[in-house]
């Protein structure tokens, strides 16, 4: 039987495609799960058909740095949960880190989560395997069986792999097989059981303090292992100035390193921790204001190529008790482009196309995924969102299991009314 593909036109939205070199009002269609035309008048009858006047239309997010728990602590976020949540956000592709219980370290562990995936995902999962065995870091992975089940990146994220010599096979094997390393720049010896950042507000608040060094000392070491293996390596949530002048000084020498930061580190201050809250408990710590400066710097002039949620799902049982024994981690996957609008795109840092390529266009190559662009041809991911509308991040209205978000109360600007997926509206205003 010859079925006809579902058609969804979409009209007078001013269309943000920094791929195509295209920022103008004009329409598009899409056929089934394809981008078929892009361009003015499109009158096409259609099966869903949307007055984005007004409106910006924009490829879907690609995050590449979610924790979804799933499997082992389905308590704190599920796949089904934690994919909804993305696409209330306008989150259509997700790159699932694998710190989960078991850790994705075998082909059986990846077979396992595709199966979730394809069973109860809303968006697109892909998939990221971890370095060492249990993210131990004594024993390498499989990497090219990892591959092979259908990996795109491999992190031990939430832990640093401490060996120098490790490390460096890891960068080795993993340019051979073709995979991206994401590296979780930690010295827990220089971390050392913190719990905010080193400095006044530690000290004021009688809490042990994080250092900056304990990041930026294993970015060089990251930057300087990349570069004798000649292999690309992404240096995930950068929250210090000296971390920044590490890649941007790598970058000037052509070693291939790219990086990412999340909303927290270029919209809130270490100030912001001194009520206790632990929702704005999160590794690496809030840093100080000149911090926030270079964070926001480095994403204007490109040092950062990528803004990510790492969104880290956590229980009230682990986040409602004393500061330092509390869980690190925010959610993020819901607030995410709202932040950026209201601290990035209001303030002037980044205009609309160079918020795009944050979000959506460099990850999507930096992983080596064909997203994050609305040519015709391509994947119909993409959102439609309303840049002035204000809103306050209320708890019960989020959609991920666990509510623990740094921006609370916060009164931000820009919802997303339409994200679709593969050609299906999977969120509706």
């Amino acid at each position: 039987m010859n079925r006809s593909k579902t058609k969804i036109l979409i009209k007078n939205g001013r269309v943000v495609d920094p791929a195509n070199q295209v920022d103008a009002v004009m329409d598009i269609l899409l056929e089934g799960s394809r981008i078929s035309r892009v361009a003015n008048g499109i009158n096409d009858r259609a099966d869903t058909v949307i007055d984005a006047a007004g409106r910006l239309v924009m490829p879907g997010i690609v995050d590449m740095h979610v924790h979804l728990r799933e499997p082992g602590r389905e308590d704190k976020e599920t796949i089904a949960s934690g994919t909804r949540a993305a696409a209330k956000g306008g989150v259509t592709s997700v790159l699932a880190m694998p710190n989960t219980s078991p850790a994705i370290d075998c082909a059986g562990s990846v077979a396992l989560l595709k199966g979730i995936i394809h069973k109860t995902a809303a968006v697109n999962v892909f998939i990221a395997g971890a370095i060492t065995s249990g993210r131990q870091g004594k024993a390498l992975t499989d990497i090219v069986k990892l591959k092979k089940e259908g990996i795109v990146a491999i992190s031990d994220d939430g832990a640093s792999v401490d060996s120098d010599e490790l490390m460096l096979r890891a960068l080795k094997e993993a340019k051979k097989a073709g995979v991206l390393v994401i590296c979780h720049c930690e010295d827990k010896k220089l971390s050392a059981h913190g719990a905010v950042n080193l400095g006044i507000v530690s000290t004021r608040m009688g809490l042990r303090g994080i250092s900056k060094e304990s990041e930026y000392k294993r970015v060089q070491r990251d930057v300087d292992l990349a570069k004798k293996s000649g292999s690309c390596v992404h240096i995930a949530h950068i929250s210090c100035s000296e971390s920044v002048e590490i890649i941007a000084s790598a970058k000037k020498k052509r070693i291939k390193v790219t990086a990412e930061t999340a909303p927290h580190y270029f919209s809130l201050a270490e100030e912001a921790v001194s009520g206790f809250d632990t929702n704005l408990k999160m590794n690496p710590p809030l840093r100080g204001d000149a911090d926030v400066a270079a964070v926001r710097q480095g994403l204007a002039d490109g040092t950062i190529d990528v803004i990510a949620s790492d969104h880290a799902p956590h229980t009230e049982n682990e986040k409602e008790i004393e500061f330092e024994r509390a869980e690190f981690g925010v959610t993020g996957l819901e607030t995410e482009l709202a932040v950026c609008i209201t601290e990035l795109i209001r303030s002037g840092v980044l205009d609309w196309s160079g918020l795009v390529k944050k979000l959506a266009l460099n990850p999507a190559g930096i992983l080596g995924i064909d997203k994050g662009t609305l040519r015709a041809g391509a994947d119909a991911d993409l959102i439609v969102v309303n840049p002035d509308q204000e809103w306050v991040v209320q708890k019960e209205r989020l959609v991920s299991k666990s509510k623990n978000s740094a921006f609370l109360g916060k009164r931000l600007n820009g919802v997303v009314e339409y994200t679709i997926c593969g050609g299906k509206i999977v969120y509706q205003l």
